[in-house]
């Protein structure tokens, strides 16, 4: 059997066929790591901006900021009413969670399909946790932006997020129960059986 991780990313775009289990979950783990990976590094750049902004207004302006440091930690503490305070953008934070979300997404659905195909389901089934994603990823950037303009959550969103995730959870585990399910035993409408 090839390299299952190297299989899978040559096989990015092919959404046909039949992936066994052990070919699926090395590819999917390598995927997950590299998009963890890759979140963490691109938002400590996000954040060392965000922070570096109120470093700038701290030093101007120390009459409007107070400014905690000791061994592993600093923190800033900003008077939002002062006329030059840095306004909170959350934008680039969570374009960042967005896009990291949607790469491992899009890296891993030709090879969720095929996993699927081997149990004998269609490739819809992996669809299921989609839609709970995307409104989870629009929904929770309003209710944050709606936070930090009134000072107040709007609780009506919040218990909708709530619900929301909820629905996700299990969506999210039922596709991955689909997906540890052991493959239909010789070939089925979907191809052969790939090697075990």
């Amino acid at each position: 059997m090839a390299n299952p991780i190297v299989r899978g990313f040559r096989n990015i775009a092919r959404f046909s066929g039949r992936d066994s289990r052990g070919e699926f979950w090395p590819y999917a783990g390598v995927v997950f790591a590299l998009v963890f990976i890759s979140f963490g590094i691109l938002m400590s750049v996000v954040m060392n901006e965000m922070f570096a902004g109120m470093q700038t207004f701290a030093a101007a302006h120390p009459e409007a900021a107070t400014v905690h440091s000791s061994p592993g930690s600093y923190s800033i503490s900003i008077d939002a009413s002062h006329p030059d305070a840095p306004e909170l953008n959350l934008g680039p934070f969570f374009a960042t969670l967005a896009s990291m979300v949607l790469a491992c997404v899009g890296l891993l659905a030709a090879a969720v399909s095929r996993r699927l195909h081997d149990s004998g389901r269609r490739a819809y089934w992996g669809l299921m946790p989609l839609p709970f994603l995307l409104f989870g990823l629009t929904a929770f950037p309003a209710m944050m932006t709606q936070m930090t303009a009134s000072g107040e959550p709007d609780l009506s969103l919040f218990f909708l997020l709530f619900f929301n995730n909820l629905l996700y959870m299990v969506a999210l585990v039922s596709l991955i129960v689909f997906l540890a399910l052991r493959g239909t035993t010789g070939p089925n409408r979907f191809g052969p059986e790939p090697a075990r």
